[in-house]
Protein backbone atom coordinates (compact mmCIF):
# COMPACT_ATOMS: atom_id res chain seq x y z
CA UNK A 1 0.00 0.00 0.00
CA UNK A 2 2.83 2.48 0.65
CA UNK A 3 4.94 1.33 -2.26
CA UNK A 4 2.12 2.13 -4.39
CA UNK A 5 1.63 5.88 -2.26
CA UNK A 6 5.05 6.34 -2.78
CA UNK A 7 5.23 5.54 -6.30
CA UNK A 8 6.22 8.06 -8.69
CA UNK A 9 3.45 9.24 -11.49
CA UNK A 10 3.70 8.68 -14.87
CA UNK A 11 5.84 10.92 -16.69
CA UNK A 12 4.84 11.23 -20.37
CA UNK A 13 7.00 13.93 -21.71
CA UNK A 14 10.29 12.54 -20.26
CA UNK A 15 8.94 8.62 -20.99
CA UNK A 16 8.47 9.87 -24.91
CA UNK A 17 11.52 11.65 -24.98
CA UNK A 18 13.51 8.23 -24.24
CA UNK A 19 11.39 5.79 -26.22
CA UNK A 20 11.24 8.24 -29.39
CA UNK A 21 14.75 8.95 -29.12
CA UNK A 22 15.52 5.12 -29.50
CA UNK A 23 13.15 4.34 -31.55
CA UNK A 24 14.23 7.34 -33.95
CA UNK A 25 18.15 6.47 -33.70
CA UNK A 26 17.43 2.87 -34.58
CA UNK A 27 15.02 3.70 -37.54
CA UNK A 28 17.75 5.84 -38.81
CA UNK A 29 20.32 3.18 -38.14
CA UNK A 30 18.44 0.53 -40.57
CA UNK A 31 17.32 2.90 -43.24
CA UNK A 32 21.26 4.29 -43.17
CA UNK A 33 22.27 0.12 -43.49
CA UNK A 34 19.85 -0.62 -45.78
CA UNK A 35 21.02 2.45 -47.92
CA UNK A 36 24.47 1.98 -47.95
CA UNK A 37 23.82 -1.42 -48.88
CA UNK A 38 21.91 -0.71 -51.70
CA UNK A 39 24.64 2.12 -52.86
CA UNK A 40 27.05 -0.41 -52.99
CA UNK A 41 25.44 -3.05 -54.53
CA UNK A 42 23.81 -0.42 -57.29
CA UNK A 43 27.34 0.85 -57.77
CA UNK A 44 28.86 -2.61 -58.20
CA UNK A 45 26.02 -4.09 -60.78
CA UNK A 46 26.70 -0.47 -62.63
CA UNK A 47 30.70 -0.89 -62.66
CA UNK A 48 30.35 -5.05 -63.56
CA UNK A 49 28.11 -3.84 -66.43
CA UNK A 50 30.19 -1.13 -67.71
CA UNK A 51 33.45 -3.37 -67.61
CA UNK A 52 31.39 -6.28 -69.58
CA UNK A 53 30.16 -3.52 -72.36
CA UNK A 54 33.87 -2.28 -72.88
CA UNK A 55 35.08 -5.93 -73.10
CA UNK A 56 32.65 -6.93 -75.76
CA UNK A 57 32.98 -4.02 -77.43
CA UNK A 58 36.71 -4.51 -77.75
CA UNK A 59 36.06 -7.53 -79.05
CA UNK A 60 33.65 -6.57 -81.85
CA UNK A 61 35.88 -4.25 -82.69
CA UNK A 62 38.61 -6.76 -82.96
CA UNK A 63 36.56 -8.79 -85.57
CA UNK A 64 35.96 -5.59 -87.56
CA UNK A 65 39.27 -4.79 -88.08
CA UNK A 66 40.69 -8.98 -88.53
CA UNK A 67 38.63 -8.77 -91.55
CA UNK A 68 36.89 -11.82 -90.62
CA UNK A 69 33.59 -13.74 -92.04
CA UNK A 70 30.79 -12.17 -91.06
CA UNK A 71 28.54 -13.92 -88.44
CA UNK A 72 32.27 -15.06 -86.69
CA UNK A 73 32.69 -13.55 -83.42
CA UNK A 74 36.00 -13.60 -81.34
CA UNK A 75 35.13 -15.91 -78.63
CA UNK A 76 35.46 -18.79 -81.09
CA UNK A 77 39.08 -18.54 -81.92
CA UNK A 78 40.18 -17.22 -78.56
CA UNK A 79 41.06 -21.05 -77.67
CA UNK A 80 44.32 -21.51 -79.31
CA UNK A 81 43.25 -25.17 -79.80
CA UNK A 82 40.83 -24.35 -81.97
CA UNK A 83 42.02 -24.59 -86.07
CA UNK A 84 41.92 -21.32 -87.65
CA UNK A 85 41.45 -22.28 -91.10
CA UNK A 86 38.49 -24.65 -90.37
CA UNK A 87 36.88 -21.33 -89.55
CA UNK A 88 38.58 -19.72 -92.99
CA UNK A 89 41.09 -17.68 -90.58
CA UNK A 90 44.55 -17.43 -91.17
CA UNK A 91 47.46 -18.04 -88.37
CA UNK A 92 48.62 -14.52 -88.51
CA UNK A 93 45.33 -12.63 -88.36
CA UNK A 94 44.36 -15.53 -85.19
CA UNK A 95 47.87 -14.30 -83.59
CA UNK A 96 47.25 -10.21 -84.17
CA UNK A 97 43.67 -11.15 -83.02
CA UNK A 98 44.97 -12.68 -80.03
CA UNK A 99 47.47 -9.88 -79.37
CA UNK A 100 45.62 -7.19 -79.14
CA UNK A 101 42.58 -8.37 -77.44
CA UNK A 102 44.30 -9.46 -74.63
CA UNK A 103 46.76 -6.21 -75.01
CA UNK A 104 43.49 -3.95 -74.54
CA UNK A 105 42.00 -6.05 -71.43
CA UNK A 106 45.63 -5.93 -69.63
CA UNK A 107 45.66 -2.14 -70.06
CA UNK A 108 42.25 -2.08 -68.89
CA UNK A 109 42.62 0.54 -65.50
CA UNK A 110 42.35 -0.59 -61.92
CA UNK A 111 42.89 -4.95 -63.31
CA UNK A 112 44.46 -6.86 -60.85
CA UNK A 113 44.42 -10.22 -62.53
CA UNK A 114 42.83 -11.58 -65.71
CA UNK A 115 41.90 -14.98 -66.78
CA UNK A 116 39.81 -16.42 -70.15
CA UNK A 117 38.53 -19.54 -70.13
CA UNK A 118 37.61 -21.87 -72.88
CA UNK A 119 33.85 -23.36 -72.80
CA UNK A 120 35.07 -26.19 -71.11
CA UNK A 121 36.78 -24.76 -68.20
CA UNK A 122 40.31 -24.38 -69.10
CA UNK A 123 42.73 -21.43 -68.69
CA UNK A 124 43.49 -20.36 -72.27
CA UNK A 125 44.93 -17.10 -71.32
CA UNK A 126 45.98 -14.85 -68.09
CA UNK A 127 48.20 -12.30 -66.65
CA UNK A 128 50.07 -14.85 -64.86
CA UNK A 129 50.95 -17.55 -67.48
CA UNK A 130 50.88 -20.22 -64.65
CA UNK A 131 47.63 -20.25 -64.52
CA UNK A 132 47.26 -21.28 -68.81
CA UNK A 133 45.94 -24.63 -68.87
CA UNK A 134 44.88 -24.86 -65.41
CA UNK A 135 40.99 -24.85 -63.87
CA UNK A 136 38.89 -21.64 -62.57
CA UNK A 137 40.08 -20.94 -59.09
CA UNK A 138 36.33 -20.40 -58.46
CA UNK A 139 33.89 -23.05 -60.81
CA UNK A 140 30.67 -22.19 -59.20
CA UNK A 141 30.84 -18.57 -60.86
CA UNK A 142 32.20 -19.44 -63.72
CA UNK A 143 29.55 -22.30 -64.27
CA UNK A 144 26.68 -19.83 -63.32
CA UNK A 145 27.97 -17.34 -66.12
CA UNK A 146 28.15 -19.76 -68.17
CA UNK A 147 24.71 -21.59 -67.47
CA UNK A 148 23.15 -17.78 -67.63
CA UNK A 149 25.00 -16.27 -70.05
CA UNK A 150 24.80 -13.11 -68.28
CA UNK A 151 27.55 -11.10 -66.25
CA UNK A 152 28.32 -12.66 -62.62
CA UNK A 153 30.34 -10.35 -60.56
CA UNK A 154 31.41 -10.92 -56.45
CA UNK A 155 33.00 -8.26 -54.32
CA UNK A 156 35.76 -8.88 -52.06
CA UNK A 157 36.56 -6.30 -48.98
CA UNK A 158 40.03 -5.96 -48.89
CA UNK A 159 42.59 -9.24 -49.02
CA UNK A 160 40.30 -12.44 -47.78
CA UNK A 161 42.79 -14.97 -48.05
CA UNK A 162 41.10 -16.09 -51.79
CA UNK A 163 43.43 -18.32 -54.02
CA UNK A 164 43.59 -15.88 -56.60
CA UNK A 165 44.75 -12.94 -54.45
CA UNK A 166 48.42 -15.14 -54.56
CA UNK A 167 48.48 -14.37 -58.84
CA UNK A 168 47.53 -10.81 -58.33
CA UNK A 169 49.66 -7.92 -59.76
CA UNK A 170 49.47 -5.82 -56.66
CA UNK A 171 48.10 -6.11 -53.47
CA UNK A 172 44.45 -4.85 -53.36
CA UNK A 173 44.09 -2.05 -50.68
CA UNK A 174 40.34 -2.47 -49.75
CA UNK A 175 37.00 -3.71 -52.04
CA UNK A 176 37.90 -5.32 -55.38
CA UNK A 177 35.30 -7.17 -57.88
CA UNK A 178 35.40 -10.46 -59.94
CA UNK A 179 33.51 -10.76 -62.87
CA UNK A 180 33.15 -13.45 -65.07
CA UNK A 181 32.16 -12.06 -68.86
CA UNK A 182 30.54 -14.64 -71.35
CA UNK A 183 31.52 -13.91 -74.86
CA UNK A 184 28.45 -15.42 -76.77
CA UNK A 185 28.59 -16.51 -80.77
CA UNK A 186 25.29 -15.69 -83.23
CA UNK A 187 23.50 -18.31 -81.51
CA UNK A 188 23.95 -17.32 -77.94
CA UNK A 189 26.12 -20.14 -77.35
CA UNK A 190 29.06 -19.29 -74.67
CA UNK A 191 32.28 -20.05 -76.35
CA UNK A 192 34.37 -18.38 -73.56
CA UNK A 193 34.49 -16.31 -70.45
CA UNK A 194 36.30 -13.25 -69.51
CA UNK A 195 37.17 -13.01 -65.66
CA UNK A 196 38.03 -9.74 -64.38
CA UNK A 197 39.40 -9.15 -61.12
CA UNK A 198 39.61 -5.16 -60.48
CA UNK A 199 40.23 -3.12 -57.81
CA UNK A 200 37.76 0.30 -59.22
CA UNK A 201 39.49 2.85 -57.31
CA UNK A 202 37.55 6.16 -58.16
CA UNK A 203 34.24 4.13 -57.83
CA UNK A 204 35.73 3.32 -54.04
CA UNK A 205 36.36 7.05 -53.66
CA UNK A 206 32.92 7.69 -54.44
CA UNK A 207 31.37 5.40 -52.56
CA UNK A 208 32.95 6.34 -49.79
CA UNK A 209 31.67 10.37 -50.00
CA UNK A 210 28.26 9.12 -50.58
CA UNK A 211 28.19 6.51 -47.54
CA UNK A 212 29.81 9.92 -45.15
CA UNK A 213 26.99 12.27 -47.32
CA UNK A 214 24.06 9.58 -46.50
CA UNK A 215 24.57 8.81 -43.01
CA UNK A 216 25.19 13.16 -42.60
CA UNK A 217 21.45 13.21 -43.87
CA UNK A 218 20.34 10.38 -42.20
CA UNK A 219 21.49 11.57 -38.84
CA UNK A 220 20.37 15.36 -39.79
CA UNK A 221 16.89 13.53 -40.87
CA UNK A 222 16.84 12.02 -37.69
CA UNK A 223 17.67 15.19 -35.19
CA UNK A 224 15.03 17.38 -37.06
CA UNK A 225 12.27 14.62 -36.83
CA UNK A 226 13.29 14.07 -33.29
CA UNK A 227 13.34 17.82 -32.22
CA UNK A 228 10.00 19.01 -33.84
CA UNK A 229 8.61 15.69 -32.19
CA UNK A 230 10.49 16.63 -28.80
CA UNK A 231 9.26 20.42 -29.09
CA UNK A 232 5.37 19.70 -29.58
CA UNK A 233 5.28 16.91 -27.00
CA UNK A 234 6.98 19.62 -24.78
CA UNK A 235 4.68 22.19 -25.96
CA UNK A 236 1.47 19.68 -24.72
CA UNK A 237 3.04 18.70 -22.12
CA UNK A 238 3.35 22.32 -20.64
CA UNK A 239 -0.30 23.15 -22.04
CA UNK A 240 -1.57 19.68 -19.69
CA UNK A 241 0.23 20.44 -17.03
CA UNK A 242 -0.97 24.12 -17.44
CA UNK A 243 -4.66 23.10 -17.68
CA UNK A 244 -4.05 19.93 -14.71
CA UNK A 245 -2.86 22.87 -12.24
CA UNK A 246 -5.57 25.00 -14.02
CA UNK A 247 -8.35 22.86 -12.52
CA UNK A 248 -6.70 22.31 -9.17
CA UNK A 249 -6.96 25.84 -8.67
CA UNK A 250 -10.19 26.26 -9.87
CA UNK A 251 -11.54 23.44 -7.49
CA UNK A 252 -9.70 24.74 -4.90
CA UNK A 253 -10.92 28.17 -5.12
CA UNK A 254 -14.42 26.87 -5.72
CA UNK A 255 -13.74 24.65 -2.66
CA UNK A 256 -12.82 27.69 -0.70
CA UNK A 257 -15.22 29.78 -1.76
CA UNK A 258 -18.30 27.44 -0.65
CA UNK A 259 -16.02 27.51 2.61
CA UNK A 260 -15.69 30.93 2.36
CA UNK A 261 -19.50 32.32 1.77
CA UNK A 262 -20.50 29.82 4.45
CA UNK A 263 -18.12 31.07 7.24
CA UNK A 264 -18.27 34.94 6.59
CA UNK A 265 -22.50 34.63 5.96
CA UNK A 266 -21.74 32.75 9.39
CA UNK A 267 -19.81 35.30 11.14
CA UNK A 268 -21.61 38.84 9.50
CA UNK A 269 -24.39 38.66 12.33
CA UNK A 270 -22.63 37.60 15.47
CA UNK A 271 -19.89 40.55 14.45
CA UNK A 272 -22.12 42.66 14.21
CA UNK A 273 -24.24 42.20 17.58
CA UNK A 274 -20.42 42.11 19.40
CA UNK A 275 -19.86 45.82 17.29
CA UNK A 276 -23.30 46.80 18.54
CA UNK A 277 -22.40 46.03 22.33
CA UNK A 278 -19.35 47.01 22.49
CA UNK A 279 -20.33 50.85 20.89
CA UNK A 280 -23.38 50.56 23.57
CA UNK A 281 -20.88 49.56 26.37
CA UNK A 282 -18.63 52.18 25.61
CA UNK A 283 -21.01 54.87 25.60
CA UNK A 284 -22.65 53.81 28.37
CA UNK A 285 -19.51 53.00 30.43
CA UNK A 286 -16.46 55.64 29.65
CA UNK A 287 -14.49 53.94 32.78
CA UNK A 288 -11.65 51.42 33.00
CA UNK A 289 -13.28 49.37 30.35
CA UNK A 290 -12.89 51.99 27.97
CA UNK A 291 -9.71 50.71 26.32
CA UNK A 292 -10.70 47.47 25.99
CA UNK A 293 -13.92 47.97 24.69
CA UNK A 294 -11.88 49.98 22.14
CA UNK A 295 -10.30 47.01 21.63
CA UNK A 296 -13.18 44.59 20.65
CA UNK A 297 -14.55 47.52 17.84
CA UNK A 298 -11.28 47.18 15.99
CA UNK A 299 -10.35 44.00 15.88
CA UNK A 300 -14.43 43.19 14.79
CA UNK A 301 -13.75 45.79 12.20
CA UNK A 302 -10.30 43.62 10.93
CA UNK A 303 -12.87 40.62 11.32
CA UNK A 304 -15.38 42.70 9.35
CA UNK A 305 -13.02 43.39 6.71
CA UNK A 306 -11.84 39.93 6.56
CA UNK A 307 -15.33 38.87 5.82
CA UNK A 308 -15.81 40.98 2.83
CA UNK A 309 -12.68 39.91 1.04
CA UNK A 310 -13.74 36.58 1.87
CA UNK A 311 -17.07 37.29 -0.03
CA UNK A 312 -15.25 39.02 -2.63
CA UNK A 313 -12.68 36.13 -3.54
CA UNK A 314 -15.65 34.08 -3.42
CA UNK A 315 -17.75 35.55 -5.69
CA UNK A 316 -17.65 35.30 -9.65
CA UNK A 317 -16.25 38.66 -10.86
CA UNK A 318 -19.02 40.74 -12.19
CA UNK A 319 -19.00 43.25 -15.15
CA UNK A 320 -19.13 44.14 -18.95
CA UNK A 321 -15.56 45.28 -20.36
CA UNK A 322 -15.05 48.75 -21.73
CA UNK A 323 -12.45 51.03 -22.24
CA UNK A 324 -11.42 52.67 -19.31
CA UNK A 325 -8.65 55.84 -18.39
CA UNK A 326 -5.77 53.73 -16.84
CA UNK A 327 -4.15 57.44 -16.00
CA UNK A 328 -6.99 58.74 -14.37
CA UNK A 329 -7.71 55.46 -12.40
CA UNK A 330 -4.04 55.68 -11.07
CA UNK A 331 -4.71 59.61 -10.34
CA UNK A 332 -7.78 58.80 -7.73
CA UNK A 333 -5.69 55.67 -6.26
CA UNK A 334 -3.00 57.81 -5.56
CA UNK A 335 -5.14 60.21 -4.30
CA UNK A 336 -7.10 58.00 -1.98
CA UNK A 337 -3.69 56.74 -0.45
CA UNK A 338 -2.02 60.14 -0.36
CA UNK A 339 -2.64 60.29 3.87
CA UNK A 340 -0.71 56.89 4.16
CA UNK A 341 2.36 58.13 2.01
CA UNK A 342 2.68 61.10 3.39
CA UNK A 343 2.47 59.31 6.80
CA UNK A 344 5.24 56.45 5.82
CA UNK A 345 7.33 59.55 4.20
CA UNK A 346 6.82 57.94 1.12
CA UNK A 347 8.40 59.52 -2.16
CA UNK A 348 5.79 58.93 -5.37
CA UNK A 349 7.72 58.81 -9.19
CA UNK A 350 4.64 59.22 -11.59
CA UNK A 351 4.99 61.18 -14.65
CA UNK A 352 1.19 61.10 -15.08
CA UNK A 353 2.22 60.16 -19.02
CA UNK A 354 -1.14 59.87 -20.79
CA UNK A 355 -1.81 56.18 -22.28
CA UNK A 356 -4.56 54.53 -24.61
CA UNK A 357 -7.60 53.16 -22.66
CA UNK A 358 -7.78 49.63 -21.84
CA UNK A 359 -9.93 47.19 -21.90
CA UNK A 360 -11.81 46.45 -18.13
CA UNK A 361 -14.46 47.62 -15.92
CA UNK A 362 -13.88 50.93 -13.71
CA UNK A 363 -14.96 49.04 -10.16
CA UNK A 364 -12.53 46.20 -10.85
CA UNK A 365 -9.77 48.06 -11.61
CA UNK A 366 -10.14 50.61 -8.78
CA UNK A 367 -10.61 47.50 -6.35
CA UNK A 368 -6.82 45.99 -8.10
CA UNK A 369 -4.77 49.15 -8.23
CA UNK A 370 -5.84 49.58 -4.60
CA UNK A 371 -4.73 46.11 -3.54
CA UNK A 372 -1.22 46.51 -5.40
CA UNK A 373 -0.47 50.06 -4.10
CA UNK A 374 -1.89 49.17 -0.82
CA UNK A 375 1.36 46.16 -0.94
CA UNK A 376 3.36 48.77 -1.47
CA UNK A 377 2.79 51.36 1.18
CA UNK A 378 2.66 48.26 3.81
CA UNK A 379 6.38 47.18 1.80
CA UNK A 380 7.57 51.02 3.31
CA UNK A 381 6.61 51.60 6.46
CA UNK A 382 9.97 53.84 7.24
CA UNK A 383 9.66 55.67 3.71
CA UNK A 384 10.93 54.93 0.43
CA UNK A 385 10.04 55.43 -3.31
CA UNK A 386 6.89 54.32 -4.96
CA UNK A 387 7.79 54.55 -8.74
CA UNK A 388 4.84 53.91 -11.50
CA UNK A 389 5.82 53.21 -15.06
CA UNK A 390 3.34 53.43 -18.11
CA UNK A 391 4.83 51.54 -21.13
CA UNK A 392 2.47 51.29 -24.53
CA UNK A 393 3.42 48.14 -26.70
CA UNK A 394 2.00 49.47 -30.41
CA UNK A 395 3.15 46.25 -31.82
CA UNK A 396 1.10 43.98 -29.72
CA UNK A 397 -2.00 46.51 -28.77
CA UNK A 398 -0.52 45.94 -25.11
CA UNK A 399 0.07 48.24 -22.23
CA UNK A 400 2.34 47.80 -19.56
CA UNK A 401 1.93 49.44 -16.21
CA UNK A 402 4.72 48.40 -13.67
CA UNK A 403 4.40 49.37 -10.25
CA UNK A 404 7.92 49.36 -7.97
CA UNK A 405 8.84 50.09 -4.53
CA UNK A 406 11.44 49.79 -2.34
CA UNK A 407 10.35 47.62 0.23
CA UNK A 408 11.39 44.56 1.70
CA UNK A 409 11.03 42.65 -0.97
CA UNK A 410 10.34 39.07 -1.26
CA UNK A 411 12.19 35.61 -1.49
CA UNK A 412 11.83 33.14 -3.76
CA UNK A 413 10.15 30.83 -1.70
CA UNK A 414 7.93 33.76 -0.90
CA UNK A 415 7.25 34.91 -4.53
CA UNK A 416 6.36 31.42 -5.76
CA UNK A 417 3.52 31.64 -3.62
CA UNK A 418 2.75 34.64 -3.99
CA UNK A 419 -0.87 34.30 -5.96
CA UNK A 420 -1.53 31.27 -3.53
CA UNK A 421 -4.96 32.31 -2.18
CA UNK A 422 -5.05 32.50 1.51
CA UNK A 423 -1.31 32.67 1.34
CA UNK A 424 0.23 35.79 3.50
CA UNK A 425 2.90 37.00 4.94
CA UNK A 426 1.44 40.28 6.60
CA UNK A 427 0.28 40.12 10.14
CA UNK A 428 -3.49 40.27 9.90
CA UNK A 429 -3.59 39.73 6.30
CA UNK A 430 -5.78 37.33 4.94
CA UNK A 431 -4.00 36.19 1.30
CA UNK A 432 -6.38 37.12 -1.09
CA UNK A 433 -5.64 40.03 -2.80
CA UNK A 434 -2.67 39.35 -5.29
CA UNK A 435 -5.20 36.49 -6.27
CA UNK A 436 -7.76 38.92 -6.76
CA UNK A 437 -5.51 41.07 -8.38
CA UNK A 438 -4.48 38.27 -11.01
CA UNK A 439 -8.25 37.13 -11.80
CA UNK A 440 -9.08 40.54 -12.56
CA UNK A 441 -6.47 41.21 -14.55
CA UNK A 442 -6.79 37.66 -16.30
CA UNK A 443 -10.25 38.15 -17.19
CA UNK A 444 -9.83 41.12 -19.42
CA UNK A 445 -7.53 39.20 -21.58
CA UNK A 446 -4.10 40.64 -19.36
CA UNK A 447 -1.34 39.21 -17.22
CA UNK A 448 0.41 40.39 -14.33
CA UNK A 449 4.07 39.12 -13.28
CA UNK A 450 5.86 40.15 -9.61
CA UNK A 451 10.06 40.43 -9.52
CA UNK A 452 11.42 40.97 -6.25
CA UNK A 453 14.19 40.14 -4.33
CA UNK A 454 14.51 40.60 -0.58
CA UNK A 455 15.39 44.23 0.34
CA UNK A 456 15.68 45.38 -2.37
CA UNK A 457 11.74 45.56 -3.35
CA UNK A 458 9.55 44.42 -5.43
CA UNK A 459 8.00 45.37 -8.95
CA UNK A 460 4.80 44.52 -9.75
CA UNK A 461 3.89 44.43 -13.49
CA UNK A 462 0.24 44.70 -15.00
CA UNK A 463 -0.47 44.23 -18.86
CA UNK A 464 -3.90 45.61 -19.89
CA UNK A 465 -4.88 45.19 -23.70
CA UNK A 466 -5.23 48.57 -25.08
CA UNK A 467 -8.35 49.91 -26.95
CA UNK A 468 -8.36 50.47 -30.57
CA UNK A 469 -9.58 54.09 -30.37
CA UNK A 470 -6.61 55.29 -28.01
Amino acid sequence: MMTALLAKPFNLFRWFSLVSLVIILAVAILLGLAATRFLMSESIDRDAMLSAQFIKSIADVEVIHGNFSPGLTLGEFLDKRVDGTRLGVSHEQLVKSHEEFFDHIVRLPDVLLANVYAPDGVVIWSTDARLVGGRSLTKAKLAEAVRTRDTVTTSHHGPDGSPAEFYFMRVPNSLYLESFIPLLDSRGEVLSVIEIYKEPVDLIARMKRGFILLWIATALGGAVIYLSLFWFVRHASRLVDDQQRQLVENETLALLGEMSTAVAHSLRNPLASIRSSAELALEVDPGPLHKNLGDIITQVDRMSKWVRELLLSARPLSGDQEAVDLTAAIEETLAAYEPQIRHAGISVAWDQTQAPRVVSHPVLLQQLLSSVFANAIEAMPRGGLLAIHLKPETRSQMLTLTISDTGSGMSPAMLEMAFKPFHTTKRGGLGVGLMLVRKIVERFGGAVSIDSRENAGTNVHLTFRATAGG
